[in-house]
């Protein structure tokens, strides 16, 4: 039935004892409206008249149910099996008082079931086969270590989540084409560094923005919980799945046994010749078993494992694409809101504050110093770290403050919102400059004992702090609309930048270049031989006997280590380049004779033979 087909009026039910028909009473029009619009109970019998809690007509939401809409009166995309013309292009949009949908699909009346749309129609072929493609790919490239083998399962889930999202008539929008290109581009620094903290932080971040990307969060609620909303897509895409498979394979038993035996006749013939040309030709040889993985035997429940793995990841990724919970509409009360004076004279005597505290510190950057050295009698370095980790803290806290402001504004009108803007941006403001104070420190402290993974981490923590204030400003500016997302997106640009600049490369790269510059400075050999192989190329740069006592345990590592090409990255194969044209020299002796600062005033051996490293 179309839209502009009149709908069969249903007659009046008489009233009992008079056999004439009476008008439904408007309790009873409502209650049965709510159950067309949910399922629930018998269709109401009012006709076009009758109307539903939201205001929707009855006949009308009957009329959408004959055409094929969705349980809970949204309408079936564009594409899908009995979806009619000229419905939205974008079915999660809900009008405002309308049925939560979910009720239909079994899933209960749970929170998320509120939230979730129905069931989403069958699944189509092309998701079956990409879910399929990563499930294998997964099994075979995944079990080796991490590197480009990464994208590699990516890129057929993605498709999966692609043609899931297609058949439901899902556009897509600007936000969700900047999760989906960061959520890949994260993907690269595995195969890029071998250090295995910045590796770690990069496919978590990947993942929430691969969430991000399938429900579209723009919401605080939204982004934080959709960044991990992928597991509760995970049982239910596989019962879509394990759904849409038995329905083909029941109307299609002739085409599925002709894809089985085309693929079982076409993996004999490579197996047999392929083996017959490997045993022809060593090169040929070689280069097959570089190209494909190796399975052995004893691996088989590890990578059954991987299969299955891959299989449930892509189809929850497929069935988050298609029916996305929307955590959107988990919505947070605003606080009371105060009075002008009670709220504002708190935040303006911790402005002050701010600013008596940035004084002080103008005073020592334009040259102040040698006063607070002689009142403290700590010297630069000492000043540094007393003060950075307080800062960072500061910095921590006023974030906090201002969340928990925000929360109990006044919003009495123009004027409050003059007051919130002043109040909160003079504190935004007077933070970033306590965030370029403990920046400093840092560099100071830097200048002093040398760069770690612990020090760049927490400068890269500070300056991310920074662009959030910024982002803070902006949204006092433009709105704060769009505040949530530019959040986690900065968050994922800054996991995505720390893990390209390499830090363990960094860190070695900056002690190499202090040790260079003043040798009697020193350089910790004991911390650097612990870095990973990103840090080969800066310290190839140093000395004998430094060079080989940095090297010895990475050379080991890295020259012992045969992974396939998909799981290793390019900063090992660039280390392994280098070790093999010049190894490390001596059995470790020397190294005894090195303090910790990397000089020749160490200790001397207690026992000959023994290598520490």
């Amino acid at each position: 039935m179309s839209d502009q087909q009149p709908e069969k009026s249903v007659p009046p039910e008489p009233t009992p004892g008079t056999g004439t028909p009476r008008p439904p009473e408007p309790a009873e029009a409502a209650h049965a409206a709510r159950a067309a619009g949910t399922g629930e109970g018998p269709a109401p019998a009012g006709g076009a008249g009758a109307a539903s809690a939201s205001g929707t007509p009855a006949g009308a939401v009957r009329a959408a149910q004959a055409q094929g809409a969705a349980p809970g009166g949204a309408a079936r995309p564009p594409g899908a099996p009995g979806a009619p013309a000229g419905s939205p292009a974008n079915p999660w949009q809900y009008a405002a008082g309308a049925p939560r949908a979910g009720a239909g699909n079994g899933a209960g009346d749970g929170p998320v079931a509120r939230l979730r749309p129905s069931a989403p129609p069958l699944i189509p072929p092309a998701v079956l086969w990409s879910v399929l493609a990563t499930a294998v790919l997964c099994a075979y490239f995944l079990g080796d270590g991490l590197g480009v083998n990464l994208l590699i399962v990516a890129a057929p889930a993605a498709l999966a989540a692609y043609f899931a999202a297609r058949s439901a008539g899902r556009r897509l929008r600007p936000w969700t084409a900047a999760w989906a290109v960061g959520g890949l581009a994260l993907l690269a620094v595995p195969a890029l560094r071998d250090a295995g903290w910045p590796t770690f932080l990069a496919v978590v971040s990947a993942f929430a923005l691969g969430s991000l990307t399938l429900h579209g969060s723009r919401s605080w609620p939204g982004v934080l919980i959709g960044s991990v909303g992928l597991f509760d897509s995970v049982v239910p895409g596989v019962i879509w799945g394990v759904r849409g498979v038995r329905a083909r394979a029941d109307g299609s038993r002739a085409r599925w046994g002709a894809a089985l035996r085309t693929a079982a006749v076409a993996l004999v013939l490579l197996v047999v010749f392929g083996t017959l040309f490997a045993s022809a030709d060593a090169a040929f040889a070689e280069l097959l078993g570089s190209l494909l993985p190796a399975a052995p035997g004893g691996e088989a429940p590890w990578r059954i494992f991987l299969f299955a793995l891959g299989l449930a990841g892509a189809l929850a990724a497929a069935y988050a694409a298609v029916a996305p919970v929307r955590w959107d509409g988990i919505t947070v009360r605003p606080g009371k809101p105060r009075g002008r004076v009670e709220w504002a004279l708190p935040l303006i005597v911790l402005d002050l504050l701010f600013a008596a505290f940035i004084a002080l510190q103008l005073v020592v950057l334009l040259g102040g110093y040698e006063k607070v050295r002689a009142e403290t009698g700590l010297d630069h370095a000492e000043y540094a770290r007393q003060g950075f980790w307080q800062l960072l803290w500061a910095t921590l806290l006023t974030l906090l403050v201002i969340a928990l402001a925000l929360r109990w504004a006044p919003r009495g009108g123009s004027r409050d919102r003059t007051l919130v803007r002043a109040v909160l941006g003079t504190l935004c403001v007077l933070t970033l400059v306590v965030v370029a104070s403990a920046l400093r420190r840092m560099d100071l402290y830097v200048d002093e004992y040398g760069l770690t993974r612990l020090r760049i981490s927490v400068a890269a923590m500070e300056l991310w702090l920074g662009v959030v204030l910024i982002l803070i400003l902006a949204a006092g500016v433009f709105g704060a609309r769009f505040l949530p997302r530019a959040v986690a997106l900065s968050a994922a640009a800054g996991v995505l930048a720390f893990g390209l600049i390499s830090p363990d490369g960094l860190v070695a790269e900056q002690n190499v270049q202090r040790f260079e510059a003043d040798e009697k400075a020193g350089v910790d050999i004991d911390y650097l031989k612990d870095l990973s192989a990103d840090a080969v190329p800066a310290l190839d740069r140093l000395p004998e006997p430094q060079r080989s006592c940095a090297l010895r345990i990475v050379q080991r590592e890295v020259l012992r280590t045969d992974a396939p090409w998909y799981a290793t990255s390019w900063g090992e194969a660039r280390a392994k380049e280098i070790l093999e044209k010049r190894p490390v020299q001596g059995d470790g002796r020397d190294c005894y004779r090195l303090g910790r600062d990397g000089s020749r005033e160490g200790y001397e051996p207690e026992s000959d033979g023994y290598d520490p490293y």
